[in-house]
Parts: structure tokens; C-alpha cells; sequence
């Protein structure tokens, strides 16, 4: 008897990141704290936060930096996640997210007493930024 599997499509504006219909389970990161759904997971609907996704399939786990987005689990064990950004985590390119992560601290410094600029954004910015650091740190093989 096979056991039931998980299909899995992660989407972002620019493209399909992710798509598999053998995943074992998945773990996301949501504003209620992370959760993990297997197969036959009821029908849920929650945001995502900036973090990681860990995907497991066949009997390995990988990982995908994500910032922001929609997680809907729909019944027949169908999981789409459509996000702000995701990235594999072997894909990213450590240097430029230490750069870009640069750029956007300095940004907050000179910004830091004009009233104009929204700040929430550039902590944003600087969060994304962060979470890619740390999950491509991690996750690199």
C-alpha cells in the first residue's frame, strides 16, 4: 500500500517556484506560529510570514526562503502557497543577499528622521533580506 502524498505548488508574481504532487509534508511559517501539514490536512486558509518553508520528500527535507504570502490547503491533500518572494534555498546567492541586506540598513540609517519615508517598508526590506541570509546559510550544501 503506497502512502498518501501531498501536492505542493508554490507561486510568486513572477513565476511557478515549487510544484510537486509527491511531497510527504510541508512546514510554513504563519502569523499564528508555524505549522505542518501532512496529507489529508483539513481545508485551511492563513497568511505566511517572512521565513522558511521545509518541504519533505521522499524522506528529505529541502527548504525555500519565503516572504509574505497566502497558504491554502484544499482538500484531496493540495497545499498552493502563493507568496511576495520565495526562493530555493540552495539558489540563493549568499553574497548578494548580504549586499542587498546592506543597502537596505543603510537606507534605514539615512532615512531614519525624515518623516515622509515609510519605515515599515524598509524594515521589510531588511527583513527579506535577513530571512534569505539565514535560511540559504543554513540550507547550503
Amino acid at each position: 500500500m503506497s502512502q498518501k502524498k501531498l501536492e505542493l505548488k508554490i507561486v510568486t508574481p513572477d513565476s511557478v517556484i515549487y510544484e510537486s504532487s509527491d511531497i510527504s509534508y510541508v512546514t510554513v511559517p504563519t502569523g499564528a506560529g508555524e505549522i505542518t501539514v501532512l496529507p489529508d490536512h483539513i481545508p485551511l486558509v492563513s497568511n505566511i510570514k517572512t521565513g522558511q518553508i521545509k518541504v519533505g520528500k521522499d524522506g528529505d527535507v529541502f527548504a525555500l526562503a519565503v516572504s509574505n504570502g497566502i497558504l491554502e490547503v484544499q482538500r484531496e491533500s493540495k497545499v498552493v502557497i502563493l507568496a511576495e518572494r520565495s526562493e530555493m534555498a540552495h539558489l540563493i546567492d549568499l553574497n548578494r543577499a548580504e549586499e542587498a541586506y546592506k543597502r537596505a540598513a543603510d537606507l534605514r540609517e539615512k532615512i531614519k528622521d525624515e518623516e515622509e519615508v515609510d519605515d515599515a517598508k524598509v524594515k521589510a526590506l531588511i527583513d527579506k533580506e535577513l530571512n534569505r541570509i539565514k535560511v540559504g546559510s543554513k540550507w547550503k550544501k
